[in-house]
Formats: C-alpha cells, structure tokens, sequence
C-alpha cells in the first residue's frame, strides 16, 4: 500500500511538468496553505529586473510596453514589460492580440506612488502578474512584493494588502488592495473558453510610434505600412467624448461583454468598434433582470444616464451589483463621470 501512494505521488508531482517551464518544483506557502508549484517561489528566480528589483530596470531581453487605456485597478500605476524567447519575434494581428511564440512572458506591475502629484518619487510596488504563454496554453502567475521592496513571492491564492497614497487633491486614500487569484484571473482573461492576454493589441499597442520601432528592431513581423487602428486614450480630453468613452468601455468591460467574453449571452457588447446600437446597449433591456439592474429598464436610455443600466452598475460599490466585478473596490470617478457625460449627450429619439 506504501508503495502504490509512494509510486502515485510522484507520477503526480513529477509528471506534471511542461517544457519550457521552471525546472525546479517547490513547496510554496500559498495564504496558509502548502501545495506543490512549477513556478519559483521567488520572482528573482526569473532574472526578469536588474537588482534592486524595485527599480524596475529590464534585464537583457526584457523591453517595456505601453497601451493607450488602461483597466482600471482602484488607481494602480502599472509598468509593463514583455520577454520574448531568444531569437523569436512577435506577429501583427490587426484585432486580435498580438501572435505571441510560446515561451513569451507578459509582465505588469501594479504599485501606488506615495504622492500623485509626483509618479515618479518613493512608490509601493504591491504585485506582479507574469502572463506565461505554455505550449498548450497562456498561464497566470501572481507574485506579491514584501513590505521591504526586495522581494515579491508567489501566491496563486491572491492576497490582500492594505495600501495608502496621497491623490492629485492632497487628501490621503486608504485602500485594502486584493491581488486576484489564478481562478479570478481566468474569469477575465478568457476568450472563446481559452486563457488569453487582453491588452496587448495592436489598437491598444500603436502610440508614440511603439509598433515601427519593434518592427525596425526585429521585434515584430507582419506589420502594415497603414490602416493601423488605434484604440482613443480615454484620458485625452482633446478627443471626442463618445470616442473616449467607447474606449473607456472596451478596456473595462469588453473582455467580458463580447462575442467571445464569458458575457456573451447577455447579447452586450462593448468594443469601441461595435457599431449596432442595440448591442451597444441603448434601449435593450437586460437577459436577466436580476438585482444588478437596479429596476430600471435598458442598458442605456439616452440622454438619461440616471435610467441606464450601465451607468447604474459602474458607479456601485454593491459586490452584487457593480461592473467590472473585479478588479476595484472603489469607484473610478473619472471614468463614471465620463460615461455620464456621454450618455448625456446622446440624441434622445
């Protein structure tokens, strides 16, 4: 009987492992918990930053990125890094996110600067999500900084941190940040039931000439002389305000409300490309019109935000009412008041 459990555990342990991933297996402290991991338990391990880590500076190999809007995550910054294996290149893909080779790693950093008034002064870094392209699939790997910024470790079970920043207008915010767990991840990372990035796209990717310095540098293949959509950075006040608002809406909601979203049967969809009205959501009233409607009646009644559904749920705070629901615990005021804004302004039939 001995035997059979001592043969059983390590085919178990043992033959889990995938090419291309960390060679040595760990016994990880998961929020209380002890449970076997292939991914190192220290984010050092992956020599992804030159030391000091906190300072973010990419090792060889490593190049930063940027994308014109950005999820709202209860006012993180974010730094984001790609690692390409070596001798590899990325794919152009006009809608899609880019054709990343496996072995690719994706990197955000998430982390409050002590004073907004100065991003670039004394910071907190909180987490870091490593994205993992695995031959069969794209893994979510969370690592949480230690209070000295030395160090972040694993914790696939999510985390939460209690956070403190001073804002624009000088008034200190408390907030208990959560890092989200692998299964949180997937909730809002799936596209037709498969893992995938988000972000890194090419209308979310083409600013400030990012795309033409990758392809003059091997970096990126397939790239069009023209017709490169952009994606409106919904913080750009000189834009138009439906265009920023759509924006708003893509990168907050459309991971899930699309076609190809774990929203999909809720017939509302929110990329900033969807051009049927009544999917956008105006006067279409809800598949399910459970408490999260608030009683009203459309997803968007036009020149009635107070009336639109949408409005009512991106404003809440109710965990049974309020959309995205992960990702904050407070709201995002100035994407609320913008998406006001803009359901004001729509012609009322």
């Amino acid at each position: 009987m001995k035997k059979s459990l001592f043969i059983l555990l390590s085919l178990l342990i043992f033959g889990c492992r995938q090419k291309d991933a960390p060679k040595e297996i760990k016994e990880v402290s998961l929020s209380g918990t002890s449970k076997a991991s292939k991914w190192p338990e220290k984010l050092s391990a992956w020599e992804l930053f030159e030391l000091p880590m906190a300072k973010l500076k990419p090792a060889k190999g490593v190049f930063p990125y940027d994308i014109n809007s950005a999820l709202f995550s209860d006012y993180a910054y974010k730094a984001r890094f790609i690692k390409l294996p070596k001798d590899s290149t990325m794919g152009y893909q006009p809608s899609a996110t880019l054709n990343f080779p496996v072995g690719s790693v994706l990197i955000k950093n998430f982390y409050y600067p002590e004073d907004f008034n100065k991003p670039e002064g004394k910071r907190r870094i909180l987490e870091t999500r490593l994205l993992i392209h695995e031959p069969t699939a794209w893994q979510a790997v969370p690592y949480v900084w230690n209070q000295e910024q030395t160090e972040a470790i694993l914790e696939i079970a999510g985390a939460s941190i209690d956070v403190s920043w001073k804002n624009t207008e000088g008034v200190k915010v408390d907030l208990n940040y959560s890092v989200p767990n692998q299964v949180q991840c997937k909730s809002c990372h799936e596209r037709y039931g498969r893992f995938s990035p988000i972000g890194p796209n090419a209308r979310q990717l083409n600013r400030d000439g990012q795309l033409q310095q990758w392809k003059e540098t091997g970096l990126l293949t397939g790239l069009p002389e023209t017709d490169i959509p952009s994606l409106t950075n919904y913080d750009d006040e000189t834009a138009m305000i439906k265009d920023r608002a759509r924006a708003w809406l893509e990168i907050n909601c459309a991971h899930c409300h699309s076609p190809e979203g774990p929203a999909k049967n809720t017939g509302l969809y929110l990329y900033a490309s969807q051009t049927d009205q009544y999917k956008l959501g105006i006067s279409k009233p809800p598949i399910a019109a459970g408490r999260g409607s608030g009683g009203l009646k459309y997803g968007i009644v036009p020149g009635n935000p107070d009336k639109s559904i949408l409005y009512h749920r991106i404003k809440s705070l109710d965990p049974g009412v309020m959309m995205p629901e992960l990702g904050r615990k407070i709201e995002h005021k100035e994407g609320v008041a913008l998406i006001k804004q803009w359901i004001d302004g729509m012609n009322v039939n």
